[in-house]
């Protein structure tokens, strides 16, 4: 046995899955183009490493050396895990000013080291252009992502930006990219269930102020809800028969002109 089958022997299970999950594949598609996959996501190792990520891991292959593997991913320092901002406008008092801040989205930042391996340099620019024509697809089809790393996993998260950063005194080129990605402020979970609270409330029933009491002080409310409005609406030949909508037939007969303010008669 070879230093190298040892070597790979030696990892325990938990490594190799952490090397997985937070260095091999720590990207994963949402939404986009991997709304049809099995549970909405599609992990970038299914695009960088077509080929061993069917016939090996899904497949429950013993024999891959994670090394070989394509790409290797390397949080950056400064990635954010809580950002906010003071604010500078004016506050009612001091215990107001005090707790004023302001959220800010967060910013993740990943090294991709992808250098050009055994196969050579054909199948690194056949799997770089497979990869960005799958971002492209994937950003303009409004999907978002999941960036894993080992002190936080950043959920709807937005790609920024994909740039070479490869050293200038690197014997290969282009052999570095880094990532940048944004969670922002609001995501898809936040909406609905802000939408949920709002339809839970209308259909309950709140109860508004109405225009009268903005104007007169008087305390009025309305509802928002509109079922008890809603329903068949009157027969115009029942008009007739209500009281305040029609006088005596004798005398409308007798007086065209009467209840018109001013007339004579």
């Amino acid at each position: 046995m070879d230093g190298k089958a040892r070597a790979v022997m030696s990892v325990s299970p938990g490594g190799l899955a952490f090397r997985l999950t937070y260095e091999i594949s720590p990207v994963i598609l949402t939404g986009g183009i991997a709304a049809f996959m099995p549970g909405g996501m599609l992990p970038i190792i299914s695009i960088t490493e077509p080929l061993n990520f069917l016939g090996g891991i899904l497949s429950g292959g013993g024999d891959l050396d994670l090394d070989d593997f394509f790409a290797h991913f390397v949080p950056l320092p400064g990635s954010g895990l809580v950002s906010q901002e003071i604010g500078e406008y004016p506050f009612a008092n001091q215990a107001v000013a005090a707790n004023a801040v302001i959220r800010k989205p967060l910013m993740i930042s990943l090294r991709m080291i992808c250098p050009v391996k055994e196969s050579g340099w054909s199948i690194k620019l056949a799997t770089m252009m497979a990869l960005k024509a799958t971002l492209d697809l994937h950003n303009n089809s409004g999907g978002t992502y999941t960036v894993c790393t080992p002190s936080f996993i950043y959920t709807e998260c937005l790609l920024i930006d994909v740039r070479d950063t490869s050293a200038e005194n690197s014997r290969q080129a282009q052999n570095t990219y880094q990532w940048d990605f944004r969670q922002p402020l609001l995501v898809l979970q936040s909406a609905i269930a802000a939408q949920n609270n709002l339809m839970s409330k209308i259909t309950a029933g709140t109860p508004i102020a109405t225009p009268a009491a903005f104007a007169t002080g008087v305390a009025g409310n309305i509802w928002s809800n509109l079922a008890p409005t809603l329903g068949t609406p009157p027969s115009l030949g029942a008009i007739g028969t209500i009281p305040a909508a029609s006088g005596p037939a004798g005398a409308s007969a007798a007086n065209p002109l009467a209840g018109i303010s001013g007339s004579p008669l």
